[in-house]
């Protein structure tokens, strides 16, 4: 059985309990070296047999598969953050289907709510954003003509942008081409959760200068929108005294339920 497993976005508690468990179940691990916490093996029994796919091509990931199946192993196939978000799982999918392996995934904690976690964004504010854009630059992965950074800037929504910290001069200058005003509230943040995690806040005009000065060019999540500074917003309706719910009706004077 090959498992799936996101390693959440950096701190080793923040994998969740499943995914643990799997872990420190498994025969083989096979992990995305050039991201996730090392600090996450520990959870391995002894012995257990452990790859770094930084090193590895798709096939020579099968083929560990194929040999834990033939041996009747269990595998964790141990990705960052959430393996849904540019993990590279589907292709892996395809050739477990193709070789009638069974597998299963656990999700994890993405980078974007490790960050938010962090820095103490809600990103959806009511009157704000109730939008969230989790997306990314071009690069050695080219991005659809309809999902261009520009496209996504004109809903001036929340957004969280992956895999792009070393490109900040041209992705400030398309979000501002898109429609963000340049004084609109970002945030840089390098390896959230992590103990080394660090993070500035800027405008969207400053940003690359901030990558500069900090000089972050990789594992870096960059966040736009005004949520970010939550300067200004309106209150949620679901805890207002005037709003009616399935649970309380508006307008009653507060109680508390013992």
């Amino acid at each position: 059985m090959v498992h799936f497993v996101g390693a959440g976005c950096g701190a080793p508690d923040l994998i969740t309990v499943r995914g643990m468990y799997l872990l420190g179940k498994a025969d083989i691990i096979i992990y995305a070296g050039s991201l996730v916490n090392p600090e996450l093996l520990n959870y391995a029994k002894e012995p257990c047999k452990i790859y770094n796919s930084a090193k590895m091509t798709l096939e020579a990931v099968m083929d560990v598969f194929l040999d834990a199946s033939e041996e009747g192993l269990d595998l964790v196939r141990l990705h960052t953050g959430d393996p849904s978000l540019y993990g590279a799982v589907r292709e892996q999918m395809d050739l477990l289907d193709q070789a009638k392996i069974p597998y299963d995934v656990t999700p994890g904690v993405t980078a974007a709510f490790g960050a938010a976690a962090s820095l103490g964004i809600e990103y959806t504010l009511p009157e704000v954003s109730q939008t969230l854009i989790l997306t990314r630059m071009d690069g050695k992965t080219s991005v659809p003509d309809k999902e261009k950074m520009e496209s996504l800037a004109a809903h001036q929504a929340s957004m969280a942008i992956y895999l792009s910290a070393a490109m900040l001069d041209e992705l400030a200058e398309r979000l501002i081409a898109g429609g963000y005003p340049p004084d609109t509230p970002a945030a840089l943040v390098y390896k959230a959760s992590w103990a080394d995690e660090r993070s500035w806040l800027c405008s969207l005009k400053d940003l690359a200068e901030t990558g500069r000065k900090n000089r972050i060019t990789k594992t870096a999540l960059v966040l736009v929108g005004d949520a970010v500074a939550h300067r200004t917003y309106a209150r949620s309706k679901l805890y207002d005294p005037d709003f009616s719910t399935e649970y309380r009706r508006g307008g009653m004077s507060a109680s508390r339920e013992e």
